[in-house]
């Protein structure tokens, strides 16, 4: 007979150990480290983490019935365990769209649902409008499409106002005469040769970010980029790909081509107070994808971890 497995309280699926890891050569520079939990039987679905360059958490097994799925994480070039660390080159949406067909064709995968939100779901978007026949279901909280009005919200001027506090803080290793770009000014010294420039600077990025991804802040989370390589890879990643505009053709390359899989079964979660992804980015997706399920949390922000967001996408998973 068959275990019934049930949720825990903080709605999320008991941790599981992932039951295969392997490494995968995708370039002559970079090797990503790729790994499976849940139900080799199962429905697959890929996990695709944020950032750029956040690396993938033992949590993100328990969004997922194990008895049901078949889950795939990988670490996107440059960040957590993949190798080498933190590195630019060879380093494009592009690549890891490739990558994620590298990981499909290994496992002998036929197509899979995509799971991913912030940077996760700017990827899966991009992905599934690039390999369509792959790509059945589509999974994605707080999005984001990687335009010059979501950058310089939350970057440049506008998430500011509400955060003056952790702001002040993260323009503080930047000249007054630089601050008027300061994706540009972070780069210069997130590509530093000094590596104590580069750590200082990591730090202030990485916890600008911490600081504003949940509606309730926690102590917890401005602790969560301590390791100086964690917030490195976060922050030179993220800036690589910001300062090159995603490596899209043009800003709206996205919504321009959602009409590719308006067939898919997609579902879309967005906190209502999401300030590092705002709402409206979401609104226009699901202007143009009026298929898809839109499910707005009135009192979350931006992590996943939010109880609202985390009990909407175990939902979503449980009944795809």
């Amino acid at each position: 007979m068959q275990k019934k497995v049930i949720l825990i309280m903080s709605n999320l699926y008991p941790p599981i150990s992932p039951y295969n890891t392997f490494n995968l050569k995708v370039s002559n520079l970079h090797t990503i480290f790729v790994e499976e939990s849940g139900n080799p039987d199962g429905k697959p679905v890929i996990f695709l983490h944020g950032g750029p360059g956040g690396g993938s958490e033992p949590v993100y097994r328990q969004y997922f019935n194990p008895e049901k799925w078949r889950i795939i994480i990988f670490d996107q070039r440059g960040c957590g365990k993949s190798v080498p660390h933190a590195e630019l080159e060879q380093n494009t949406t592009w690549d890891l769209i490739d990558d994620i067909e590298k990981i499909r064709k290994k496992l002998n995968i036929d197509n899979w649902a995509v799971f991913g939100g912030s940077w996760g779901s700017t990827l899966a978007l991009s992905y599934a409008i690039k390999n369509p026949n792959y790509c059945n279901n589509l999974i994605l909280r707080g999005i984001f499409m990687l335009r010059k009005k979501e950058l310089e919200w939350f970057y440049q001027t506008g998430c500011s106002f509400i955060y003056p506090d952790a702001w002040e803080k993260y323009i503080s290793p930047i000249p007054e005469e630089e601050q008027h770009n300061l994706v540009k000014a972070y780069y210069k010294r997130l590509t530093s040769q000094d590596k104590a420039v580069r750590i200082n600077a990591a730090r202030a990025w990485s916890i600008w970010e911490a600081s504003t991804s949940k509606l309730i802040q926690t102590e917890k989370a401005l602790h969560s980029f301590d390791d100086d390589g964690v917030a490195e890879a976060f922050a030179r990643i993220e800036c690589h790909y910001f300062i090159n505009n995603g490596f899209f053709e043009n800003e709206d390359w996205i919504l321009n081509n959602v009409n590719k899989i308006n067939d898919k079964t997609i579902e879309i979660v967005q906190g209502r107070y999401d300030v590092v992804c705002p709402m409206t980015s979401a609104w226009d997706l699901h202007k143009r994808l009026p298929n898809a399920g839109f499910h707005i949390i009135q009192d979350a922000g931006h992590s996943m971890l939010e109880n609202g967001i985390q009990e909407k996408l175990i939902e979503i998973t449980d009944k795809i």
